[in-house]
C-alpha cells in the first residue's frame, strides 16, 4: 500500500509541473510584450536586401508579395528565387513587378546545388546576389505591414545583435487542419520560444522572418554550410548565436498562410515537425512531455485519492490553459484565428500529445514529394523524387 501510495502521490507531483508551466509562461509573455510595446524605435535604416526563396502558390500569394512593396523604409530592394520558370508563382511575381514599377525587384531562376534543402541552396545565391549588407529572409507565404522593415531592421544597429526574428500570426483557410496548426503556434509554440528566452535566452531564429547582416553569415559559414540540414532556420539562428551574435524576438508579428490540407497531408506536416525540433534539440523535445497538461491531468484523474482531488486538476489544466494561450497568441501576438477557435486548444492539445509519440517511430521526414533521412542533422534522400512542386509555397518551419 505504501509503495502504491508513493507512485500515486509522484503522477500527482509531476500532473502540476505543466500547470506551472503554464503560469509561468503567462507571466513571462505578459513581461515580455509589455516591456516590447513600451520600447522606442531606434531611427536606423540602412538599406535592405529582401531575400524570397519561393516554391509554389497558395491562397495569399499576391498579397503576400505586394505586402513588401508597401513597406514605409527608404531604401530597399526584395529579391525573389524560383527553381525554375514552370514555377507557378512566376506570373505572380511578375505581375507584383509590373504593379509596383517603383520598386527594385529581381527574380532569379534556379541555384547552385549545395545541398538537399533547396530552399536553402536559393537563399545562397539571392545573399549573393543582393546589394546591401543588411538582410531580410522571408518565406514565400509570410505577409507583413508597412512597418515590418523599420521593426526589424533598427535593432541591428548593435553591433553584438545577429538576428532579429518575429512570431507569426495565421491566417487560414476554413479547414480543420490548417485551424489546428494555426491554433497550435500560437496557443502553445511561442509559448515556449518566450520560455527558452526566460530561462536560457533565444539561440535559434523563426523562419517567418529573419533579419542579419551579410557580415554575421559569414561569422557562421554561410548559408552554404546549412544547405543539406532540414531546420534551416534553427541552424541559422544556433550557429549566429554559436559566433557570439544576440538573437533577439522583435515585438513585429507577421502574418503566415495556413492552407487547406488532408488529413493524411496534416499529419505528415505535423510529425515532420515534431521530429525536426526533436532532432534539433532531443533534450528540450523530451521536456515537453512536462509541459503537456491534458495527458497528466487525465492520468492524475485516474489516480486520484478523492474526487476533489480528481476535478481540480482538469479544472486547472482548462483554466491555466486557457489563460496562457490567450495571453500569448490573442493579446501578444493578435493571433485572429486563436481568438476564434480557442475553443479548439485542448483537441489541439491531444493531438500533439499523439504527434509527439508519433515523433519517435524515425527519423525519416517526407519532404513534398522526397523521403529523406536525418543523419547527423544532415537531410540524406532516400526515397521518391520531386516530379511537380507542392501547391503551398515552400516552407518547412511551421508546427
Amino acid at each position: 500500500m505504501l509503495h502504491t501510495a508513493m507512485w500515486r502521490d509522484a503522477v500527482l507531483l509531476l500532473a502540476a509541473a505543466p500547470l506551472v508551466y503554464y503560469l509561468l509562461a503567462t507571466l513571462v509573455a505578459l513581461r515580455f510584450f509589455k516591456k516590447e510595446r513600451a520600447r522606442v524605435l531606434l531611427d536606423f535604416t540602412p538599406p535592405v536586401s529582401i531575400l524570397k526563396p519561393v516554391r509554389g502558390v497558395d491562397f495569399g500569394s499576391y498579397e503576400n508579395f505586394a505586402s513588401f512593396c508597401r513597406q514605409d523604409y527608404p531604401h530597399y530592394e526584395i529579391l525573389f528565387a524560383v527553381n525554375d520558370d514552370a514555377d507557378p508563382a512566376v506570373p505572380v511575381i511578375r505581375k507584383v513587378i509590373a504593379d509596383f514599377p517603383e520598386r527594385r525587384i529581381r527574380l532569379l531562376v534556379g541555384a547552385e546545388h549545395l545541398g538537399a534543402n533547396r530552399k536553402v541552396n536559393k537563399l545562397a545565391r539571392l545573399a549573393r546576389e543582393g546589394r546591401n549588407e543588411v538582410l531580410v529572409l522571408t518565406d514565400g507565404d509570410v505577409r507583413v505591414g508597412p512597418r515590418f522593415l523599420r521593426e526589424v531592421v533598427a535593432p541591428l544597429t548593435e553591433h553584438r545583435i545577429g538576428v532579429v526574428t518575429c512570431f507569426y500570426r495565421g491566417i487560414a483557410e476554413t479547414n480543420f487542419g490548417a485551424e489546428i496548426e494555426a491554433v497550435g503556434a500560437s496557443s502553445d509554440f511561442f509559448s515556449g520560444v518566450l520560455m527558452a528566452g526566460w530561462m536560457e535566452g533565444i539561440s535559434f531564429a523563426l523562419g517567418a522572418s529573419i533579419a542579419t547582416t551579410k557580415e554575421w553569415l559569414g561569422k557562421m559559414g554561410g548559408l552554404e554550410a546549412i544547405a543539406g540540414t532540414l531546420a534551416d532556420d534553427y541552424e541559422l539562428g544556433n550557429r549566429i548565436a554559436k559566433a557570439g551574435g544576440e538573437v533577439v524576438l522583435s515585438r513585429q508579428v507577421v502574418w503566415t498562410m495556413y492552407p487547406a490540407q488532408t488529413l493524411r497531408s496534416f499529419w505528415n506536416h505535423q510529425v515532420r515537425w515534431a521530429r525536426t525540433v526533436r532532432l534539433c534539440r532531443p533534450l528540450s523535445y523530451v521536456g515537453l512531455l512536462f509541459t503537456q497538461g491534458l495527458p497528466w491531468a487525465l492520468l492524475a484523474i485516474l489516480v486520484a485519492p478523492a474526487k476533489w482531488i480528481a476535478g481540480v486538476y482538469p479544472l486547472a489544466y482548462l483554466v491555466l490553459r486557457f489563460a496562457m494561450a490567450w495571453t500569448v497568441g490573442v493579446w501578444g501576438v493578435g493571433d485572429e484565428v486563436l481568438r476564434r477557435k480557442i475553443w479548439l486548444v485542448p483537441l489541439r492539445d491531444a493531438i500533439h500529445f499523439v504527434v509527439w509519440l508519433a515523433s519517435f517511430g524515425s527519423n525519416h521526414i517526407r519532404w513534398g514529394n522526397v523521403e529523406y533521412a536525418i543523419r547527423q542533422g544532415q537531410m540524406v534522400p532516400i526515397a521518391g523524387g520531386e516530379s511537380s512542386p507542392p501547391r503551398p509555397a515552400e516552407n518547412a518551419r511551421r508546427p
